[in-house]
């Protein structure tokens, strides 16, 4: 009965309306503060991946100055290509991709599943663009998402929509290591407060 027991996966309660997550990494912590009627579907996916601990043990894979950071590719391949082509549906641009401010990308409409960047500067410009839905900011250790390398550039995770991340979803962290042993470690990303439903 235990054994039946332990193999029932328990499901993420629905995000709360305002929550924070910290992010463990090589270079520091650092909290993002998510809003739900920001976008909601971003919100609840995003609250749903940390619940899974989706992000833990990964690579800040495609790091650009003054752009961007992202991350959201498991580090293990099982779990990557698990999640790869579970989307979700866009939501209204409510906040603009200024510095600090947190998205899901994309490869055209309604194609969110699992990868983030964080807004390193004004990328206002994609606002207009269906899928960039701000759903969150960084409200501390901002210092810390600035200080990710950003050494390879595109060369170690961008091509999201000319698939050149396949590699990435086949040998997980294996690949990234080997290839871009400078890439910085998501150690782990945990919910640390949360505000009303």
């Amino acid at each position: 009965m235990k054994t039946l027991l332990a193999l029932i996966l328990v499901p993420a309660a629905a995000a709360p309306s305002i929550f924070r997550v910290q992010f463990e990494t090589t270079p520091g912590k650092f909290v993002i503060e998510v809003h739900r009627d920001w976008a909601p579907h971003g919100a609840e996916r995003f609250h749903q991946l940390v619940h899974e601990k989706y992000f833990d043990d990964s690579r800040f894979f495609r790091v650009v100055a003054g752009r961007w950071a992202q991350f959201g590719i498991a580090g293990k391949p099982k779990i990557a290509q698990k999640r790869r082509h579970r989307t979700i549906p866009d939501d209204v641009v409510c906040q603009s991709n200024t510095i600090g401010y947190v998205a899901f990308a994309n490869t055209g409409p309604n194609t969110r599943a699992t990868e983030i960047y964080i807004n390193l500067g004004d990328n206002s410009r994609n606002d207009a663009e269906a899928g960039f839905a701000p759903f969150g900011k960084v409200v501390e250790g901002m210092d810390v998402v600035l200080k990710l390398n950003s050494s390879y550039g595109e060369a170690s995770g961008g091509g999201m929509r000319a698939g050149k991340q396949d590699k990435m979803f086949e040998e997980g962290n294996a690949y990234l290591d080997r290839e871009f042993p400078k890439l910085d470690k998501l150690i782990r990303a945990r919910l640390v407060s949360s505000g009303g439903k």
